[in-house]
């Protein structure tokens, strides 16, 4: 048995207990967080060999400067045309996010998440990659719904569980599925879709296809062992796939140094798996966009994976059941150093002559009233709470390509006793 015995020349051992250098009530300082120059980290060839860029995981790529120009050598290069549908993607992304928190409240839907502050990631991500690559999302980027043009009918659709619902309810609000877009199912289950994406990168090169795979989660969620098993496939395999952490420093209520935040970056962990890693200014649509380009041609030219960290900041709550005012200074998000990603983006528009404030403000106005148009649209198939807006006997739908014959007796069972409580239950 092991001794208990101190030993009096050497001090207690001591745990280590991460805490958050700002909590309510406390001024704001963001000092410490380093910012390099905009256009000041190298670019390598998506050919080169990913130890041979380890680098790039520990400082942060960026495009946009202080003065709204594109500088350096990940400046993408994008079109005034292209700038602007993803500046007006953002826009609606916000005005979606506004209207269905509004919702939320209301008592129309139980439950919603806005990417408020995050829309860079999600948005600028869905212009690189291609619109038949399979997205394997988390629970804050609707906006690659947006950003690929999908209907914000059938979105508010799942939102509100009702008559029109592809998912009949069976979902929780805001994890939306739509396979038609490359938008695979979100899950609860925090990061389960790693795997799942790695999986899929895996059988789309075993079958010879050109399409790729791109995964999202938060910084949180790398401290899940599907996280890591999916990088350990994903390196053995050099599976075609993107893989995005979010690093919005909260998980909830717990900040990111639970995850590991004060030991290293979240790109650092590519290190130690052979994987190419980037770190990114993720309120930076330029650098998002070119970092996820940049890995996408690297994942479609067979050199394997890419795991990119989006270092940007979760502006609200982490859902509409959370109040950061519990957990953290009320001025962290005004004084975020990387400033807010439609703000800068629309900066840069303005800097480089064109767009300009009047257009913007017509543009905000133009977009509130379509997505007001939208929720009117998806209340006249109902709303959570009013009632069983899909028949009950789809309840056991959907878990099974055949329905087994246990499944087909319980729902059997259900119907009977139903009918005997003389509830409509068909209705």
């Amino acid at each position: 048995m092991a001794s208990d015995h101190r030993r009096a020349n050497l001090p207690p051992l001591t745990l280590h207990v991460p805490e958050p250098r700002f909590r309510p009530g406390d001024a704001v300082d963001f000092a410490e967080v380093e910012v390099p120059a905009a256009g000041s980290v190298r670019r390598p060839d998506t050919a080169e060999p990913a130890r041979a860029f380890t680098d790039l995981a520990y400082t942060l790529v960026r495009v946009l400067d202080d003065d709204g120009q594109a500088v350096g050598p990940w400046n993408p290069r994008l079109s005034p045309d292209m700038l602007r549908r993803m500046l007006r993607s953002m826009v609606l992304l916000r005005a979606f996010d506004e209207r269905m928190f509004r919702a939320q409240r209301q008592g129309k839907t139980s439950f919603y998440m806005k990417a408020t502050g995050e829309e860079a990631v999600a948005v600028a991500a869905a212009y690189a990659l291609d619109r038949d690559d399979m997205c394997f999302p988390s629970y804050r980027q609707q906006g690659l719904l947006i950003a690929r043009g999908w209907s914000m009918v059938d979105m508010m659709n799942q939102i509100y569980s009702n008559t029109a619902d592809r998912l009949q309810g069976k979902q929780l609000p805001i994890m939306y599925s739509v396979k038609e877009a490359g938008f695979f199912s979100i899950s609860g289950n925090l990061t389960t879709q790693y795997p799942q994406a790695v999986g899929w990168a895996m059988a789309s090169a075993a079958k010879g296809d050109t399409r790729i795979a791109a995964v999202w989660c938060g910084e949180g969620s790398t401290a899940e062992g599907d996280f890591h098993s999916a990088c350990t496939f994903a390196s053995v395999y050099r599976a075609p796939v993107v893989m995005n952490v979010v690093n919005n420093q909260w998980a909830i209520s717990s900040f990111s140094g639970f995850a590991g935040a004060e030991a290293t970056t979240f790109a650092a962990r590519a290190i130690g798996y052979g994987l190419a890693g980037l770190r990114v200014d993720g309120n930076d649509a330029l650098a998002v966009y070119a970092a996820t380009s940049w890995a996408a041609e690297r994942a479609r030219t067979n050199q394997g994976p890419t795991l990119i960290e989006h270092f940007t900041y979760r502006a609200e709550g982490h859902s509409t059941s959370d109040d950061p005012g519990q957990y953290r200074s009320a001025g962290e998000p005004n004084a975020w150093p990387l400033g807010d990603p439609v703000r800068r983006l629309k900066d840069h528009l303005i800097a480089i002559r064109e767009w300009d404030e009047e257009r913007h403000a017509a543009q905000d106005k133009e977009l509130a009233e379509e997505v007001r148009a939208a929720q009117k649209e998806a209340e006249k198939n109902g709303i959570l709470g009013h009632g069983l807006h899909q028949p009950l006997d789809t309840l056991f739908d959907g878990v099974f390509e055949e329905m087994p014959w246990h499944l087909r007796e319980q729902q059997a069972q259900m119907m009977a006793e139903e009918t005997a409580s003389g509830r409509p239950w068909d209705k």
